[in-house]
């Protein structure tokens, strides 16, 4: 059963053939200096807050990195409740509540594995109050737009597979991302009952799409009136950039130029006939 994280479902909704590339033919574009060096300092991040939840010594990764032990502190700061609720020597763990780092989900749906790996969720199970909070460490130098968070299917794919795998209503769910590369700042988004049943119809249009594009091993291209070819790794593959074209010549971007030599092929190469 083919599994289906949010970031492809973010590519099928995107592009179907560029979902087939990376997914299917393993394709990718090369990463620049700066998304290895912030990949590495999130993974980093949640290294150490995982750390911090099994309740083990954290002292060797912030004494190796200072920005990281300040960005630490300030969302133990800014968001204490978190660190309460995690069990220690001197608050064991609660039968009625769940604490937990890096949880990983799955819930079949429609033929497929939809999966997701929680940084951290807070559930309490008390009949009183029952909730499920689910927290997610950003290491962006910038947030984002809320309300490009607020769709974006992280989001509704957290949510949805958290309702569906416990006995929580979806008004009883929140989920809130913690920007945590400087200043300690969140986005915090609730759930309803009418974005469930929004977030099931889009997975079961998704999914039956994918299944159609896998039986007939056609994955179209994206119309090019959409806009989303220019910064696509894939545009030369995809022959969305025209040799002939008389647009004015662009400054050289040794980037770019690496990104469109990457796809080259034996079978993309025109041959010259002498």
């Amino acid at each position: 059963m083919i599994s289906l994280s949010q970031s492809q479902l973010t590519l099928l909704d995107t592009c179907d053939r560029k979902f087939q590339y990376v997914h299917f033919d393993a394709l990718n574009g090369p990463s620049s200096y700066e998304q290895k060096v912030t990949t590495q300092w999130g993974t980093q991040f949640h290294l150490l807050m995982q750390q911090r939840s099994l309740n083990l010594p954290t002292e060797v990764l912030t004494s190796a990195n200072a920005e990281m032990a300040v960005s630490m502190s300030a969302l133990a700061k800014a968001a204490p409740e978190i660190f309460k609720a995690l069990p220690n020597d001197s608050n064991p763990a609660d039968q009625n509540t769940e604490s937990q780092s890096e949880q990983r989900r799955t819930l079949a749906f429609n033929g497929y594995l939809l999966t997701v790996v929680y940084d951290w969720i807070l559930c309490n199970f008390d009949a009183d109050s029952p909730n499920g909070q689910i927290l997610d460490w950003k290491t962006h130098q910038r947030p984002p737009r809320k309300e490009r968070l607020a769709n974006d299917w992280q989001t509704r794919l957290y949510l949805y597979v958290l309702c569906e795998t416990t006995s929580l209503r979806p008004d009883q769910l929140s989920m809130t991302y913690w920007f945590v590369r400087s200043e300690a700042s969140s986005y915090r988004f609730g759930y309803s009952v009418r974005q469930h049943e929004q977030t099931r119809q889009d997975l079961q249009r998704l999914t039956a799409r994918l299944s159609r594009m896998r039986e007939q091993n056609d994955f179209p291209k994206v119309a090019i009136a959409a806009g989303k070819c220019d910064q696509c790794p894939f545009n030369v593959r995809c022959d969305r950039i025209s040799p002939m074209s008389s647009s004015p010549p662009l400054p050289i971007d040794p980037y770019h130029l690496l990104q469109a030599a990457s796809q080259i092929t034996a079978d993309s190469v025109e041959e010259i006939h002498l």
